[in-house]
Protein backbone atom coordinates (compact mmCIF):
# COMPACT_ATOMS: atom_id res chain seq x y z
CA UNK A 1 0.00 0.00 0.00
CA UNK A 2 2.82 2.22 0.65
CA UNK A 3 4.71 1.54 -2.80
CA UNK A 4 2.88 4.40 -4.58
CA UNK A 5 3.90 7.33 -2.42
CA UNK A 6 7.01 5.62 -2.06
CA UNK A 7 7.51 5.77 -6.24
CA UNK A 8 6.26 9.23 -6.17
CA UNK A 9 8.80 10.54 -3.22
CA UNK A 10 11.63 8.79 -5.52
CA UNK A 11 10.26 10.73 -8.93
CA UNK A 12 10.47 13.83 -6.75
CA UNK A 13 13.61 13.69 -6.18
CA UNK A 14 15.04 12.70 -9.24
CA UNK A 15 12.89 15.69 -11.43
CA UNK A 16 16.05 17.88 -11.28
CA UNK A 17 18.74 15.53 -12.63
CA UNK A 18 15.89 14.68 -15.45
CA UNK A 19 15.33 18.16 -16.37
CA UNK A 20 18.74 18.89 -16.52
CA UNK A 21 19.52 15.34 -18.41
CA UNK A 22 21.92 13.65 -15.96
CA UNK A 23 19.96 10.98 -14.91
CA UNK A 24 20.76 7.46 -16.19
CA UNK A 25 18.66 5.75 -19.10
CA UNK A 26 17.78 2.84 -16.69
CA UNK A 27 16.10 5.41 -13.89
CA UNK A 28 15.00 8.03 -16.71
CA UNK A 29 12.88 5.14 -18.39
CA UNK A 30 11.03 4.25 -15.43
CA UNK A 31 10.73 7.57 -13.93
CA UNK A 32 8.75 7.99 -17.76
CA UNK A 33 6.49 5.68 -17.21
CA UNK A 34 5.95 6.56 -13.90
CA UNK A 35 4.88 9.92 -14.98
CA UNK A 36 2.56 8.78 -17.84
CA UNK A 37 0.32 6.93 -14.74
CA UNK A 38 0.64 9.42 -12.16
CA UNK A 39 -0.99 13.05 -12.62
CA UNK A 40 0.49 14.58 -9.92
CA UNK A 41 4.08 13.87 -10.36
CA UNK A 42 3.54 14.80 -13.97
CA UNK A 43 1.75 18.16 -12.90
CA UNK A 44 5.19 18.35 -10.41
CA UNK A 45 7.34 17.58 -13.39
CA UNK A 46 5.63 20.28 -15.88
CA UNK A 47 6.19 22.81 -13.46
CA UNK A 48 9.91 21.80 -12.61
CA UNK A 49 10.85 21.49 -16.24
CA UNK A 50 9.65 25.84 -16.90
CA UNK A 51 11.51 26.95 -13.91
CA UNK A 52 14.59 25.38 -15.70
CA UNK A 53 13.58 26.78 -19.37
CA UNK A 54 13.16 30.12 -17.83
CA UNK A 55 16.40 29.84 -15.63
CA UNK A 56 18.12 29.13 -18.95
CA UNK A 57 17.14 31.86 -20.91
CA UNK A 58 17.88 35.00 -18.22
CA UNK A 59 20.54 36.88 -19.54
CA UNK A 60 23.89 36.51 -17.73
CA UNK A 61 25.31 40.07 -16.66
CA UNK A 62 27.56 41.73 -18.34
CA UNK A 63 31.47 41.39 -16.98
CA UNK A 64 33.13 44.48 -15.81
CA UNK A 65 36.77 44.98 -15.54
CA UNK A 66 36.21 45.69 -11.51
CA UNK A 67 36.88 41.97 -10.19
CA UNK A 68 40.21 41.74 -12.49
CA UNK A 69 41.58 45.47 -11.07
CA UNK A 70 40.46 44.59 -7.52
CA UNK A 71 42.20 40.57 -7.82
CA UNK A 72 45.02 41.97 -9.76
CA UNK A 73 45.57 44.58 -6.51
CA UNK A 74 45.37 41.08 -4.55
CA UNK A 75 48.16 39.24 -5.96
CA UNK A 76 50.26 42.07 -6.62
CA UNK A 77 49.90 42.62 -2.37
CA UNK A 78 50.72 39.36 -1.90
CA UNK A 79 53.65 39.19 -4.40
CA UNK A 80 55.16 42.01 -2.34
CA UNK A 81 55.06 40.24 0.74
CA UNK A 82 57.37 37.41 -1.33
CA UNK A 83 59.94 39.38 -2.77
CA UNK A 84 63.26 38.00 -2.33
CA UNK A 85 62.01 34.49 -1.01
CA UNK A 86 62.43 31.01 -3.01
CA UNK A 87 58.52 30.91 -5.01
CA UNK A 88 56.53 28.42 -3.48
CA UNK A 89 53.40 26.66 -3.93
CA UNK A 90 51.28 28.62 -3.12
CA UNK A 91 53.06 31.15 -5.27
CA UNK A 92 53.05 29.44 -8.12
CA UNK A 93 49.18 28.30 -7.41
CA UNK A 94 48.16 31.93 -7.42
CA UNK A 95 50.13 32.95 -10.72
CA UNK A 96 48.22 29.59 -12.25
CA UNK A 97 44.86 31.43 -11.30
CA UNK A 98 45.75 34.97 -11.87
CA UNK A 99 46.60 33.68 -15.87
CA UNK A 100 43.25 31.86 -15.46
CA UNK A 101 41.12 34.51 -13.94
CA UNK A 102 38.66 36.75 -16.04
CA UNK A 103 36.27 39.49 -15.24
CA UNK A 104 33.82 37.06 -17.26
CA UNK A 105 34.98 33.68 -15.31
CA UNK A 106 34.24 35.51 -12.03
CA UNK A 107 30.60 36.77 -12.77
CA UNK A 108 29.66 33.78 -14.68
CA UNK A 109 31.27 31.79 -11.02
CA UNK A 110 28.95 34.27 -9.09
CA UNK A 111 25.78 33.84 -11.53
CA UNK A 112 26.22 30.31 -11.56
CA UNK A 113 25.99 30.19 -7.69
CA UNK A 114 23.20 32.35 -7.66
CA UNK A 115 21.18 29.78 -10.02
CA UNK A 116 22.15 27.08 -7.60
CA UNK A 117 20.86 28.59 -4.66
CA UNK A 118 17.60 29.23 -6.23
CA UNK A 119 17.56 26.18 -7.78
CA UNK A 120 18.06 24.45 -4.31
CA UNK A 121 15.25 26.79 -2.85
CA UNK A 122 12.75 26.28 -5.69
CA UNK A 123 13.32 22.56 -4.48
CA UNK A 124 11.45 23.42 -1.14
CA UNK A 125 9.21 25.55 -2.82
CA UNK A 126 7.95 23.23 -4.83
CA UNK A 127 8.09 19.85 -2.43
CA UNK A 128 6.44 21.60 0.73
CA UNK A 129 5.02 25.28 0.29
CA UNK A 130 4.19 26.25 -2.92
CA UNK A 131 1.60 25.41 -5.88
CA UNK A 132 2.87 24.95 -8.81
CA UNK A 133 1.87 27.49 -10.63
CA UNK A 134 3.43 29.85 -8.34
CA UNK A 135 6.67 28.33 -7.30
CA UNK A 136 8.65 28.85 -10.45
CA UNK A 137 7.46 32.46 -10.19
CA UNK A 138 8.99 33.02 -6.76
CA UNK A 139 11.89 31.73 -7.59
CA UNK A 140 12.34 33.92 -10.50
CA UNK A 141 11.43 36.95 -8.62
CA UNK A 142 14.34 35.89 -6.15
CA UNK A 143 16.67 35.51 -8.69
CA UNK A 144 15.82 39.10 -9.82
CA UNK A 145 16.45 40.31 -6.26
CA UNK A 146 19.97 38.44 -6.17
CA UNK A 147 21.28 40.02 -9.42
CA UNK A 148 20.02 43.63 -8.47
CA UNK A 149 21.96 43.15 -4.69
CA UNK A 150 24.98 42.24 -7.08
CA UNK A 151 24.92 45.12 -9.34
CA UNK A 152 24.48 47.58 -6.15
CA UNK A 153 27.28 45.60 -4.95
CA UNK A 154 29.58 46.36 -8.42
CA UNK A 155 28.17 50.18 -8.47
CA UNK A 156 29.43 50.37 -4.38
CA UNK A 157 32.58 48.71 -5.48
CA UNK A 158 33.17 50.23 -8.66
CA UNK A 159 32.72 54.03 -7.13
CA UNK A 160 36.23 53.27 -5.09
CA UNK A 161 38.11 52.72 -7.90
CA UNK A 162 40.90 55.08 -9.04
CA UNK A 163 39.89 54.86 -12.55
CA UNK A 164 38.27 57.33 -13.42
CA UNK A 165 36.79 55.24 -16.52
CA UNK A 166 36.00 52.26 -14.25
CA UNK A 167 34.05 55.28 -11.92
CA UNK A 168 31.87 56.26 -14.90
CA UNK A 169 31.33 52.43 -15.63
CA UNK A 170 30.11 52.10 -12.39
CA UNK A 171 28.10 54.55 -11.98
CA UNK A 172 26.21 53.80 -15.20
CA UNK A 173 25.27 50.49 -13.17
CA UNK A 174 21.94 52.89 -12.08
CA UNK A 175 20.43 52.53 -15.34
CA UNK A 176 20.07 48.59 -14.57
CA UNK A 177 18.69 48.97 -11.05
CA UNK A 178 15.05 49.14 -10.75
CA UNK A 179 15.08 50.86 -6.53
CA UNK A 180 18.33 52.15 -5.34
CA UNK A 181 18.78 51.58 -1.05
CA UNK A 182 20.18 54.00 0.94
CA UNK A 183 23.87 52.85 0.95
CA UNK A 184 23.84 53.80 -3.07
CA UNK A 185 22.06 56.81 -2.71
CA UNK A 186 24.75 57.83 -0.12
CA UNK A 187 28.03 56.57 -2.21
CA UNK A 188 26.36 58.68 -5.61
CA UNK A 189 25.90 62.04 -3.62
CA UNK A 190 29.36 61.82 -2.21
CA UNK A 191 30.93 61.15 -5.47
CA UNK A 192 29.25 64.27 -6.65
CA UNK A 193 30.24 66.23 -4.36
CA UNK A 194 34.20 65.09 -4.01
CA UNK A 195 34.97 63.23 -6.98
CA UNK A 196 38.27 65.01 -8.87
CA UNK A 197 36.92 64.25 -11.94
CA UNK A 198 34.15 66.89 -13.39
CA UNK A 199 33.25 64.21 -15.97
CA UNK A 200 32.56 62.00 -13.31
CA UNK A 201 30.70 64.20 -11.12
CA UNK A 202 28.51 65.27 -14.44
CA UNK A 203 27.78 61.65 -15.11
CA UNK A 204 26.39 60.80 -11.57
CA UNK A 205 24.68 64.22 -11.48
CA UNK A 206 22.78 63.05 -14.37
CA UNK A 207 22.23 59.53 -13.04
CA UNK A 208 21.09 61.48 -9.49
CA UNK A 209 18.79 63.66 -11.61
CA UNK A 210 16.55 60.33 -12.82
CA UNK A 211 16.22 59.14 -8.96
CA UNK A 212 15.02 61.98 -8.03
CA UNK A 213 11.49 60.31 -6.87
CA UNK A 214 13.25 59.41 -3.80
CA UNK A 215 13.10 62.44 -1.43
CA UNK A 216 16.86 61.73 -0.20
CA UNK A 217 18.65 62.04 -3.93
CA UNK A 218 16.62 65.61 -4.31
CA UNK A 219 17.53 66.86 -0.67
CA UNK A 220 20.98 65.73 -1.19
CA UNK A 221 21.06 67.55 -5.30
CA UNK A 222 19.77 70.87 -3.77
CA UNK A 223 22.68 70.61 -0.65
CA UNK A 224 25.41 69.92 -3.53
CA UNK A 225 24.67 73.55 -4.85
CA UNK A 226 26.74 74.84 -2.44
CA UNK A 227 29.60 72.29 -2.40
CA UNK A 228 30.26 72.27 -6.60
CA UNK A 229 33.58 74.26 -7.58
CA UNK A 230 33.41 73.14 -11.04
CA UNK A 231 31.23 75.73 -13.49
CA UNK A 232 30.18 73.07 -15.64
CA UNK A 233 28.67 70.95 -12.48
CA UNK A 234 27.28 74.33 -11.28
CA UNK A 235 25.38 75.09 -14.69
CA UNK A 236 24.14 71.27 -14.81
CA UNK A 237 23.33 71.68 -11.23
CA UNK A 238 21.01 74.73 -12.29
CA UNK A 239 19.55 72.91 -14.99
CA UNK A 240 18.43 69.88 -12.96
CA UNK A 241 16.72 72.33 -9.86
CA UNK A 242 14.51 73.93 -12.86
CA UNK A 243 13.58 70.47 -14.59
CA UNK A 244 12.57 69.26 -11.36
CA UNK A 245 11.05 72.66 -10.13
CA UNK A 246 12.67 72.07 -6.98
CA UNK A 247 11.89 75.76 -5.40
CA UNK A 248 13.71 74.86 -2.33
CA UNK A 249 17.11 75.24 -4.42
CA UNK A 250 16.54 78.94 -5.00
CA UNK A 251 18.21 79.68 -1.51
CA UNK A 252 21.42 78.33 -2.15
CA UNK A 253 21.28 79.34 -5.88
CA UNK A 254 20.70 82.78 -4.44
CA UNK A 255 24.04 82.33 -1.93
CA UNK A 256 26.14 80.98 -5.14
CA UNK A 257 25.80 84.24 -6.86
CA UNK A 258 27.22 86.28 -3.40
CA UNK A 259 30.19 83.85 -4.48
CA UNK A 260 33.14 86.53 -6.28
CA UNK A 261 34.92 84.08 -8.21
CA UNK A 262 31.61 82.95 -9.97
CA UNK A 263 32.07 82.51 -13.31
CA UNK A 264 30.23 84.89 -15.50
CA UNK A 265 28.48 82.50 -17.92
CA UNK A 266 27.22 80.18 -14.78
CA UNK A 267 26.42 83.68 -12.99
CA UNK A 268 23.87 84.21 -15.88
CA UNK A 269 22.46 80.86 -15.79
CA UNK A 270 21.56 80.63 -12.10
CA UNK A 271 19.75 84.05 -12.31
CA UNK A 272 18.15 82.55 -15.33
CA UNK A 273 17.47 79.51 -13.29
CA UNK A 274 16.15 81.48 -10.56
CA UNK A 275 13.66 83.19 -12.18
CA UNK A 276 12.40 80.07 -13.84
CA UNK A 277 11.74 78.51 -10.16
CA UNK A 278 10.47 81.59 -8.83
Amino acid sequence: MNEQPKKCEQTNEQLTDWVSNRLPDSDRASLEIHLKQCPACKAEANSVRQLWQLMSNLPTPEPSATARVRFQAMLDTYKDTVTGQEESVMATLLVRLRQLWTPSFAYRLAYSLVLIGIGIAGGYWFNHVATPGTAYQQQIDTLSTQVQEMRQVMLLSGLENPAASERLRAVSYTEDISEVNGQVVEALLTTLNNDQNVNVRLVTLEALAKLADNPNVREGLVQSIARQDSPLVQSALADVMVKLQEKRSIRHLRQLLRDDNLNGLVKGKIEQSIKDLS
